[in-house]
């Protein structure tokens, strides 16, 4: 399996990462696709490819109080065509996120979440979705799966991973990167 670099990060490679992301579901025989997508956009990439998508999104009140980033016709139509929606809070930020802003300071989750960004923001929000759609019992415990996750908005990167639980996060295992941005 060959790793491919973006010269860039960003949405201009949501269409490439999707389609590599499910070639390499079929040649691993592997079913669940966890895919970061607040808007839908994203996870309008995976419809009708025959596998089971996780659309994880922003919680509500992420950009604004009690603003949900997906259109309510948006999660309908993706719900129809069977995507199971996660919205809920991130695994790396939640009350960390809550502390730092009220008092200061850099928390563990921060930590793990800033070391995971040397390797792109894409891996970090990788790694972040499979722990969430794990937790929410959305995907099988103990099986690779593909994280499809960006930089913003789009996708563009890509990785084999067999997340673990949060309580035990440590037991997350990265065994690909399908693609990811060189520049970031």
């Amino acid at each position: 399996m060959k790793v491919l670099y973006w010269e860039q990060k960003g949405p201009a490679n949501t269409e490439a990462v999707s389609k590599l992301a499910t070639q390499r579901a079929r040649e691993l025989k592997i079913n669940h696709i966890v895919v970061a997508s607040n808007s839908g956009a994203t996870a309008e990439h995976f419809l009708d490819q025959g596998l089971e998508v996780i659309c994880v999104t922003h919680h509500v009140g992420f950009m604004s109080p009690g603003d949900d980033e997906m259109p309510a016709e948006t999660r309908q139509k993706l719900s129809e065509k069977g995507v199971h929606i996660l919205t809920t809070t991130h695994l790396m930020a939640g009350l960390d996120r809550a502390l730092r802003i009220k008092f200061g300071g850099v928390y563990p989750a921060e930590i793990i979440a800033q070391t995971l960004r040397m390797l792109g923001q894409g891996v970090k929000v990788c790694v972040e979705i499979s722990g969430m759609a794990l937790d929410a019992g959305l995907i099988p415990y103990g099986r690779e799966i593909i994280a499809v996750g960006g930089s913003g908005t789009g996708a563009d990167t890509a990785l084999v991973i067999t997340p673990a639980h949060s309580n035990n996060f440590f037991d997350t295992k990265i065994k690909e990167i399908i693609c990811k941005p060189r520049e970031f």
